[in-house]
């Protein structure tokens, strides 16, 4: 499953998901692509939301949709740019509503949550942003992998990885083009095993 949010379709978080696309496909395996902007997925946790969060539900049927899309998936590709640091508005909704205790994740040892997926076995986060990497390391703690691939996915115990492209509008197409290419072949070589045992990339 590949979930995408940027406002734009010509943008390089599109191109991304679709290298993501192709990798899966080149893989043999089924895709199911979500644009999160294209969808109108609505991000804000109103108050009636968060009472369902509390009672471990949803209200929504786009959230009760994309839960049975995940419970369906082995490998979730998140795709998205960094905005002032984090991600935008939209995939951070996604996390908070969809992410629902009760089905997303129990309470484990000292209170961490413990994924309780069905099927998924590991999450790449794929971003793109104007600072220069190293500024966005050293200066601002990486913080997009921090909220999400840290924040989120290890903390319940799911495998993830962060793939970043730094300073995306000022790159020559020969870089972009090989960050493509590295995208389709992330995707294509992640060898998904039974849930039970480990996950080890082919190579």
């Amino acid at each position: 499953m590949i979930v995408v949010n940027h406002p734009y379709e010509g943008s390089f978080c599109h191109a991304l998901a679709d290298a993501a696309v192709h990798g899966a496909r080149r893989a043999g395996r089924e895709v199911d692509l979500v644009d999160l902007d294209a969808s109108g997925f609505d991000p804000v946790m109103r108050r009636a939301d968060l009472a369902a969060w509390r009672a471990h539900a949803t209200i929504d049927p786009v959230v009760a949709d994309l839960q049975r899309r995940i419970d369906a998936a082995d490998h979730l590709v998140l795709v998205h740019p960094v905005w002032w640091e984090t991600a935008p508005a939209v995939m951070k909704g996604f996390i908070d509503k969809v992410l629902v205790p009760g089905w997303a994740y129990e309470d484990g040892v000292l209170g961490l949550p413990r994924a309780r997926f069905v099927r998924l076995q590991r999450v790449t986060v794929a971003t793109t942003m104007a600072t220069p990497g190293p500024a966005y390391r050293w200066l601002f703690g990486n913080t997009a992998q921090k909220a999400s691939v840290r924040g989120v996915w290890h903390k319940m115990g799911v495998p993830a990885r962060w793939l970043s492209h730094p300073r995306v509008a000022e790159v020559s197409p020969q870089r972009r083009e090989r960050w493509l290419a590295r995208m389709e072949d992330r995707v294509a070589r992640v060898r998904l095993t039974p849930r039970d045992e480990a996950l080890v990339p082919v190579g």
